[in-house]
């Protein structure tokens, strides 16, 4: 312990050089506004400024790079509690009860809660970064195809057995979003499935336009079907910061929401994303007061959004511990320090301590330049519910039809948001769950790669699933969560009276 205290107070030497403090601000505030825009997120950001690291050296390029990183899983919570546009999709569940906190008029509060606890998960999983990577990152190396396969049915049947409605209902919005991710290339033959003649299909139907279609251009729509539309109460000086009872409220979720993040990020696949559904979730289901999610609940706002913060840390394990990315941010990072002429993989703590203990420094001011940089603009963010809604929402409409079309520059993408609105507003009417349709999009393609690579090691046999410990255990998981649902649904319609 005295040893790793030593090197990161000399990685706090690194860090707080004048070159590299500038830098990590830098990544802050475009990761802030990365996020606050819809369609860009952590990955575009990233993609797009790569070519500026090449003139620094490696640790000012991945602080740069990280700061991005989690600086847009800070900015994405704002319009997803403004305007319920997610900015990427990670901030999905923070729509639910972050948008219905705004019609109440505590905008002002959801924001604060979701930037503490930002900083609190933040902070934490770097510390759980600093001292367990090593550790957590050889059994990350347990799990291939048939495990990763055998994972994700788990969290999508863990979700669905969590909702506050019916099983079969979130798992048949889990079942369409499988559908929808079948769309594109198939990534074992190259074959392309259902893209009917449109080569912008070829990568499958994106994430970021079903994502505002269904909750931001949902919400419009309804809201032009109600007379007058929906009223958004601007808040109060006195409402900008959450009370006591709110604070309270909050410190469970923060922290639970702190240990799922960081578990699930050190897992290959988005954990960013999976882990706030699987916080909001289990909040839920922990509440004694389950029906108040969905209405303004200050624990659905503030589990995601320290869920979502932890993760990024997580993924940052067995990129920095094995050389290992987890995901599509962590491989840019890795193909950024390879550019620089850093080998990753075991040895680079021993090789490269400045790098490696510099960058978790880096990690730790920039959650306090992430902090310094929210807190004091949420009353700013709060007056843009001052517009009338007349002007509000046709603004929301062009600046979610700009990002959309920024990122491929594609007009389907345009008409899939609009596909995605119209049917967001006829679900929502049904009374149907439309956040699992999301985790099914994003778990599709990585789903049937694990499992086809899977069903290849075994020679078409599907007793790997059952014949590896790891695998058996979470399959049969699954199978025991999905009688329990069904259990309960027929145990309600036995009784007398029931539907």
């Amino acid at each position: 312990m005295l040893e790793t205290l030593q090197s990161l107070a000399a990685g706090f030497a690194v860090a707080l050089a004048p070159d590299v403090l500038l830098y990590a601000f830098v990544g802050c505030l475009v990761g802030t506004l990365v996020g606050i825009l819809p369609g860009v997120g952590p990955l575009g950001g990233i993609s797009l400024l790569l070519p500026v690291t090449y003139g620094l050296d490696a640790t000012s390029a991945i602080v740069l790079l990280a700061g991005i990183y989690y600086g847009a899983m800070y900015g994405g919570s704002t319009t997803a509690i403004l305007m319920r546009i997610p900015g990427e999709a990670a901030s999905v569940m923070t729509c639910v009860d972050g948008y219905a906190m705004t019609q109440k008029g505590r905008a002002g509060a959801a924001l604060a809660i979701a930037a503490v606890g930002s900083f609190v998960a933040g902070t934490l999983s770097v510390v759980a970064l600093m001292l367990l990577a090593p550790p957590l990152a050889e059994f990350a190396l347990r799990f291939g195809p048939p495990e990763n396969f055998a994972l994700m049915v788990l969290g999508l049947f863990v979700l669905a057995y969590m909702s506050s409605g019916p099983m079969t209902r979130s798992l048949t919005m889990a079942a369409l979003g499988l559908l929808l991710g079948m769309v594109g290339m198939d990534t074992m033959t190259g074959l392309f499935r259902f893209e009917y003649g449109l080569s912008e299909l070829g990568d499958g139907i994106g994430i970021v336009p079903v994502a505002v279609g269904l909750f931001g251009i949902s919400e419009i729509l309804i809201s032009a079907s109600n007379s007058g539309g929906t009223v958004v109460r601007a808040p109060r000086l006195r409402e900008l910061l959450p009370h006591w009872d709110e604070w309270r409220a909050s410190a469970g979720p923060i922290g639970r929401g702190t240990v799922l993040g960081f578990f699930i990020g050190i897992i290959p696949g988005p954990g960013h994303v999976i882990s706030s559904f699987v916080s909001y979730s289990v909040e839920r289901r922990l509440s004694k007061h389950p029906e108040r999610f969905g209405q303004g609940a200050i624990e659905g706002v503030a589990g995601p959004e320290s869920a979502n913060n932890s993760a990024t840390s997580g993924a940052f394990v067995p990129m920095l511990a094995l050389g290992l990315p987890s995901g599509a941010v962590p491989a840019i990072m890795l193909a950024a320090m390879m550019i620089h002429g850093i080998a990753p993989g075991p040895l680079l703590i021993q090789q490269q301590p400045q790098l490696f203990w510099g960058v978790i420094a880096s990690m730790y001011v920039g959650n306090v330049v992430l902090l310094l940089l929210n807190l004091p603009f949420v009353g700013l963010f709060v007056n843009i519910l001052r517009i009338p809604y007349s002007y509000l929402y046709p603004s929301i409409l062009a600046f979610a039809t700009i990002g959309v079309y920024a990122v491929n520059n594609s007009v389907v993408d345009v008409w899939i948001m609009g596909a995605a609105g119209l049917l967001g507003y006829v679900l929502r009417k049904l009374d149907f769950e439309i956040a699992p349709i999301i985790l099914g999009l994003v778990l599709a393609p990585m789903l049937e790669l694990n499992f086809r690579q899977s069903l290849a090691m075994s020679a078409g046999s599907y007793g790997i699933f059952f014949t590896r410990p790891i695998t058996g255990v979470m399959l049969l998981a699954a199978i025991a969560l999905l009688v329990l649902g069904l259990r309960s649904i027929f145990t309600r319609r036995a009784r007398p009276g029931a539907q």
